[in-house]
């Protein structure tokens, strides 16, 4: 059993036009669900063996204002990514030599939302699911338990959600 946090960033900014997506940071409602959900997530008591997050702005911000106090991987990849992006790095994971049982992915939608929508199974749909189906909003962050024992064995259904939380 391999378990998968995703943690999305935290709400930004739009004031600056001329700013690249890629170099908007949060707002100030963003700072504070970022550290209300930092606060959640350590309070979830899972110990993330590795982080891995999109080099975004908005995400490197929402990780120092969550101060989860993980060492953190940066993946140009994970920039918008697509879920079989984001599956594609995790399966590197496993060939990274140490398999780790807890993976935290900090990132973007919809590849997140949709990363859900594609790893939980018809028949493990349950009120959680149903929620992040509906929305996953800025902050929100959600812990699958994968059936799986690599990361390299990751693919659509084998996952049940039994975390969802929004900053509120």
């Amino acid at each position: 059993m391999k378990r998968l946090g995703l943690l999305r960033h935290a709400k930004s900014e739009w004031d600056d036009a001329v700013k690249r997506d890629f170099d908007r940071g949060l707002n100030d409602r963003g700072r504070r669900g970022a550290a209300l959900m930092g606060e959640h997530v350590v309070a979830e008591d899972i110990p993330w063996n590795i982080a891995i997050a999109s080099p975004a702005v908005r995400v490197c911000e929402t990780l120092e204002s969550a101060r989860l106090g993980l060492s953190t991987t940066f993946d140009k990849r994970l920039y918008l990514a697509s879920p079989d992006t984001i599956v594609e790095v995790l399966h590197g994971q496993a060939s990274d030599g140490d398999d780790p049982e807890n993976v935290l992915l900090i990132g973007h939608n919809p590849g997140l939302q949709e990363t859900i929508l594609n790893l939980v199974a018809p028949a493990r749909e349950n009120d959680l699911f149903r929620e992040a189906a509906v929305k996953f909003p800025t902050a929100a962050f959600a812990v699958l338990e994968c059936a799986i024992d690599s990361w390299s064995d990751l693919k659509p259904r084998c996952a049940t959600l039994v975390h969802f939380a929004r900053p509120r």
